[in-house]
């Protein structure tokens, strides 16, 4: 038998090249409609083949990007129309963890909310894009860890990672306020642990993402 010894490291690598490449994505540094290719990724990342590999697949079926065999790697496109398509994907996804996160919660989801809500006000007084959307993770992950539902987070992830994307490209100028605060309601009906408000509050932020995407898509 063999063992190995560098399969949690491994894991972790794949991980970091994963996190980088999204955010890479989400902040259109990787722009819409481009062609890289693997090993230029690889270059920028200044990772190994491996973990750099694992992320592109795990994009790739994520919907992010394309593997071209012998052309390269294309990003999604962003076509504004789209985005109305992921909020319709994602509210009763949403809706639905929150309540669970509502009647799940535990002391460590908690105060993994309570840093999230911390980062995302800092973020708006900082007007920083990019923490704000590094908070708004943060907040995805802890709701699925507290609503404890990993078929539902595997569906949620990859249409809140596209919902940040159109998010940063047609909003983000203007409505870093506002999402904060429907993402601070939702995370405090989650900690008081009331299931129907936690569900309006879901229902509101989705409703507020619809309204962003309808004004996209008329532009």
């Amino acid at each position: 038998m063999v063992v190995n010894f560098n399969g949690h490291s491994g894991q972790q690598a794949a991980e970091k090249a994963y996190r980088t490449l999204e955010r890479m994505l989400v902040t259109l540094e990787l722009a819409p409609g481009s062609v890289t290719t693997e090993g230029q990724l690889i270059d920028r990342l200044g990772m190994g083949r491996t973990p750099v590999r694992e992320a592109i697949q795990r994009l790739a079926w994520e919907g992010l990007m394309e593997v071209r065999p012998r052309a390269g790697i294309a990003v999604r496109p962003l076509n504004a129309s789209d985005w109305l398509k992921v909020i319709e994907a994602r509210r009763g996804i949403e809706v639905a963890m929150a309540r669970a996160a509502a009647r799940f919660i535990t002391g460590d989801t908690a105060a993994r909310f309570r840093d999230a809500a911390v980062q995302i006000q800092k973020a708006v007084v900082a007007g920083n894009i990019v923490a704000f959307l590094e908070a708004d993770k943060n907040v995805d992950e802890t709701m699925a860890a507290a609503a404890d539902n990993p078929f539902a987070a595997s569906m949620a992830a990859p249409l809140q990672t596209h919902c940040r994307r159109f998010w940063y490209r047609y909003q983000a100028d203007s409505g870093l306020a506002y999402a904060a605060e429907q993402h601070v309601r939702v995370i405090r009906a989650v900690l008081d642990e009331d299931e129907k408000a936690a569900m309006r509050e879901a229902e509101a932020l989705m409703r507020l993402l619809r309204k962003h995407a309808e004004a996209a898509s008329r532009l």
